[in-house]
């Protein structure tokens, strides 16, 4: 099982530590969404993982080695950290074909990258005539080079066009599919609740979540159901009936907290009582995780009312 497996963590930069005592494992099959405020510490982690910065202490391995000590390390994990990586002069497929001639990966692969990531129609163009969303591309189709077992995206959907963020999805969720280890960081909550499986959130250097989206949403925010009526008498006694308490809201709904909407249907069903809107919220990602890292954000601006 290649799993990417950090423990006891820790990195100083002078009298800041970036990372404190950080232990998780990414596990191979799912997709695992890494997410914290600006400053939390996930880009660190991501370079400690891929031997680019030496912990102060702590380990950081990958399918239980060390990164540095991986011989022809593309085949084993691909990663995007920065999409400017690539030397804005040689062309996309120059850029390929060196990264595989450096880890001997039979030229071919460069191609069917290129094809994978939408970009080989222009191949022969010059990095640096890119878009962002294009480097993104490029620097997604390097990571894949080696077909690795390990794929770890940080902030991959940058730049790109809505088009290119359901391609991007698509590709996460195969890649876990097919039985890899696949870590991705973003700052965007609702496309990370469309391909995660799984979170580890940080908040300052230290690990505040580590388990399935849903259970992290459910934990944070209160589930309830959402009831429209034309008669409220009705809808207040069948539900207290099995216990519910409902909450009139300012638009004329009512508010049914630590409900099933499934329960509810059924209960007002059996009582008569005449139902204009039944509909589950259950929480989204963005509310949880706000929720969270409300005291873990280092940089914020002064909310004003309106």
């Amino acid at each position: 099982m290649t799993s990417i497996d950090v423990r006891n963590l820790t990195k100083e930069y002078g009298t800041r530590r970036a990372v404190d005592d950080l232990t998780f494992m990414v596990s191979p099959g799912r997709v695992t969404g890494f997410l914290g405020p600006n400053g939390a510490g996930k880009s660190t982690t991501m370079r400690l993982v891929l031997g680019l910065d030496r912990p102060t202490s702590g380990t950081a391995s990958v399918g239980g080695r060390p990164y540095g000590s991986l011989a022809e390390p593309l085949r084993h994990v691909g990663a995007l950290l920065d999409a400017d990586a690539a030397h804005g002069s040689r062309t996309a497929r120059d850029h390929l074909r060196v990264l595989a001639a450096s880890n001997r990966i039979a030229p071919r692969r460069v191609e069917e990258v290129l094809e994978e990531t939408g970009i080989a129609s222009v191949a022969r163009r010059r990095v640096k005539t890119y878009s962002m969303g294009m480097r993104q591309r490029l620097g997604i189709a390097a990571a894949l080079l080696g077909d690795p077992e390990v794929v770890m995206l940080d902030e991959p959907s940058n730049g790109l066009d809505p088009e290119g963020i359901v391609w991007l999805r698509e590709l996460l969720r195969r890649l876990a599919a097919e039985g890899r280890t696949v870590l991705v960081s973003s700052h965007l909550m609702n496309e990370t609740a469309s391909f995660a499986d799984h979170l580890v959130v940080l908040g300052r250097g230290s690990l505040l979540a580590d388990l399935p989206m849903r259970d992290f949403i459910d934990a944070r925010v209160r589930p309830r159901v959402r009831v429209r009526t034309p008669d409220a008498t009705a809808l207040k006694a069948a539900l207290e009936r099995h216990g519910h308490d409902a909450v009139e809201g300012d638009d004329g709904s009512w508010s049914v907290h630590h409900a099933r909407v499934d329960d509810i249907g059924r209960a007002l069903s059996d009582a008569g009582v005449p139902v204009l809107e039944l509909s589950s919220d259950a929480g989204t990602l963005e509310q949880a995780y706000l929720d969270l890292t409300a005291a873990e954000t280092e940089f914020t601006a002064p909310h004003q009312e309106v």
